[in-house]
């Protein structure tokens, strides 16, 4: 990630020139309700749907999609998180929001802290190698853990119901009951991870997992970086050696492997297989 707050080249602009300019002139509208100026280089969201640049000291991202399909859980996730969370745990502060509608479409729009450490991966959540990180870091990602874990939250990120749907098809097991549960990011990869100071990025999704989920789905993004994959395991073996923390990391898996079903992550995909038989003792087909 070359420029903060943003997954810098994860994703490509819209196919259609008409919708790349389509949001290009919606971000400088936003630039302009913020009294801002974005100069940095452009980040753009899954197919196209959102756009991030630096402005000054800020991060201002913007998203669209159709009225119809306004997700104002996910959308609000950011303000939501940045007045419950305690400020212990390390992430961009928001400074402003705003949102309107052009041609039944929705465009909501944040104007956030701009963080100058870059994350630890660019060009996606899966890492690519190993990280030498040092041990005050570890202890930083942990103590921030278990500060949005304390946080009281109705934002269920997680449910029961997707559990019983999916676990046959994708792990080939009875679905589990989720007995624990905790606050947590819910969607903790490298992509939304910085290096020293540690900085959380990218609160949209957070609200109740289980136990486990948040280091399940880092621990299953790290697969393919032996060294920096068994030392979350060590760094986190009170929460994944239990029984709760082991039902946490085998949702994760199986939303993984899901992903992975409709091509994301192809690489990864034998190795969260072979980590899903590890824990289930049954062969996971892989995606």
């Amino acid at each position: 990630m070359t420029d903060s707050n943003a997954r810098q080249g994860v994703f490509a602009p819209p196919a259609q020139t008409a919708d790349q300019q389509r949001m290009r002139s919606r971000h400088e509208r936003a630039a302009r309700a913020f009294s801002v100026t974005a100069s940095g280089p452009e980040a753009w969201g899954w197919r196209g749907r959102t756009l991030g640049r630096r402005a000054g000291r800020w991060w201002l991202r913007l998203v669209s999609a159709p009225v119809d399909k306004r997700n104002a859980r996910l959308w609000e996730g950011t303000a939501a998180a940045d007045s419950a969370l305690p400020r212990s745990v390390p992430r961009p502060r928001l400074h402003d929001v705003t949102e309107w509608t052009d041609d039944a479409i929705v465009y909501p729009a944040e104007l956030s802290e701009y963080i100058a450490q870059p994350a630890l991966q660019s060009g996606g959540p899966v890492l690519t190698g190993d990280v030498d990180l040092p041990r005050s870091w570890w202890g930083d990602l942990g103590s921030a853990l278990a500060a949005t874990a304390t946080v009281p939250t109705d934002r269920e990120s997680v449910r029961q119901n997707w559990v019983d749907r999916n676990f046959r098809r994708f792990l080939g097991i009875d679905p589990v009951r989720i007995r624990e549960t905790t606050t947590g990011h819910a969607d903790l990869h490298w992509a939304n991870l910085s290096r020293a100071p540690l900085v959380m990025l990218d609160w949209e999704t957070w609200g109740r997992v289980p136990v486990g989920y948040d280091l399940g789905l880092l621990h299953a993004y790290s697969l393919s970086a032996p060294a920096t994959a068994a030392r979350i395991r060590r760094e986190f073996a009170h929460v994944l050696d239990t029984d709760a923390g082991r039902t946490g990391e085998l949702v994760a898996l199986a939303q993984l492997l899901q992903a992975c079903s409709r091509g994301v992550h192809p690489a990864l995909a034998p190795l969260i297989a072979h980590r899903a038989q590890e824990l289930t003792h049954t062969p996971v087909p892989t995606p």
